[in-house]
């Protein structure tokens, strides 16, 4: 496996598989544990720097969420589920279901977040040309609420701190859950531009209509493609290369941010996209041809066997290396059976996105980025300091790597490994 020409940093904490949950969420962090020994097993940890990435501050995350939330997320625990005086901050902070109390919730959010950031700030000091954080992505977190199994946005957080050295961020999103969270914190501006390709009609959130594209300074710099079911890789290249090429032509943007989401493959327990591994790491192939810094975050994936299929083939991709499609030797293969394989097949599904609405969608898009103008002047001031990190986190040189053969704690919990469908 030769070295990839860019150099790549990789962001992993050894803890975030025991974050839980819980045993009938959908959201499990045990996949990020499950994609990094796949990484491990491919050897391509060999071939870029690895970092235990260090804690995002209370300070550094009210870059953007309110102080009133990020007191709650700290202060909260799973014993106040049954307290009656806490149901009123339940209630305005969205907490429940979707979104649940567990052990351990800050320290979780602090993991996720400070490794976007640190990825933000090794691309901002040109220390990597490609940051990767699986863990990260979670986009529908709101400046004063949690949504949508996400509690911290560490993507806004990352984007701020890039435009502290960038005039220009590209987002782009291929979650199959529209990425309401960034787009509203970027809404008004044209110093990032959101691009998100998901599913749109009676699905969550339930934002994300192409005729949305921002308003004031920010009109026509968020850009939506709203898609349908059973779109699958021939039809998802049609539309995405020509509007990323597009984007890129037009609005130049100094680094791009591309989140990975894994739930619009085939076959995820959620999702009703049909999307091959392939299909959907040839946008991180076709991203990367353009030689711009650019930071990989993870997103939703709830087929936990493919989450980490896919991730790893994402950081093959990044490292511009061939992986074999034959799964090696790693703590978890009895979930790749039974024919452990890296690849999966599409889903024998109806892809209701005619050849006519993809056109349809690709001018309409097109058009709104002909009104944009080309690569906006932006005034840069000085430059801000870092994010801070927390105190007992900090060391002369944060980048510590982790060694190559420092071994997970696993922490088996009910549904964790396999639930009631297998996945």
């Amino acid at each position: 496996m030769p070295r990839s020409k860019q150099k790549v940093s990789y962001f992993y904490d050894e803890n975030i598989g025991t974050y839980y949950y819980g045993a009938y969420h959908p959201m499990k962090p045990h996949r990020i544990t499950m994609t990094h020994h796949l990484v491990l097993a491919y050897d391509m940890h060999k071939h870029m720097e690895v970092y235990r990435p260090t804690h995002c501050t209370e300070a550094g995350m009210r870059e953007f969420h309110d102080g009133d939330y990020i007191d709650f997320l700290k202060r909260v625990t799973p014993e106040a589920i049954n307290d009656s005086q806490w149901l009123p901050d339940f209630q305005r902070f969205n907490v429940g279901d979707d979104c649940p109390i567990f052990e351990k919730l800050f320290e979780y959010c602090q993991t996720y977040t400070g490794a976007s950031v640190h990825a933000a700030q090794r691309i901002n000091h040109q220390l990597c040309d490609i940051a990767i954080n699986w863990a990260g992505g979670l986009h529908h977190a709101h400046k004063s609420q949690a949504s949508g199994f996400c509690y911290i946005n560490d993507i806004v957080l990352c984007i701020l701190e890039l435009l502290k050295y960038h005039a220009r961020v590209l987002y782009i999103d291929i979650d199959i859950h529209h990425g309401d969270g960034v787009e509203e914190a970027f809404y008004a501006t044209d110093r990032v531009m959101t691009v998100s390709f998901h599913k749109y009609g009676n699905f969550f959130p339930g934002s994300g209509d192409i005729t949305d594209v921002g308003i004031r300074q920010g009109k026509h710099y968020s850009i939506n493609l709203p898609l349908k079911d059973g779109i699958d890789d021939r039809t998802y290249e049609k539309l995405f290369k020509p509007i990323m090429a597009a984007v890129m032509e037009t609005y130049r943007p100094a680094v791009i941010v591309l989140q990975c989401g894994a739930d619009s493959l085939a076959h995820d327990r959620l999702g009703c996209f049909n999307l091959t591994l392939n299909g959907h790491a040839n946008c991180v192939r076709y991203m990367r041809t353009f030689n711009v810094p650019l930071i990989l975050l993870g997103g939703g994936g709830y087929t936990i066997r493919n989450v980490a299929r896919l991730w790893a083939q994402e950081t093959a991709a990044a490292l511009d290396v061939e992986i074999s499609d034959e799964i090696p030797m790693n703590d978890f293969l009895q979930y790749y059976g039974p024919d452990y394989r890296l690849s999966i097949n599409p889903m024998p599904i109806e892809n209701q996105n005619d050849r006519a609405y993809i056109e349809k969608c690709k001018q309409h898009v097109l058009e709104y980025i002909r009104c944009i103008k080309s690569a906006p002047n932006v005034q840069m001031q000085e430059v801000p300091p870092d994010l801070p990190w927390q105190e007992e986190d900090y060391e002369d040189d944060p980048d510590v790597r982790i060694s190559e053969r420092e071994r997970d704690r696993h922490l088996q919990k009910e549904g964790e490994w396999f639930d009631q469908d297998g996945y």
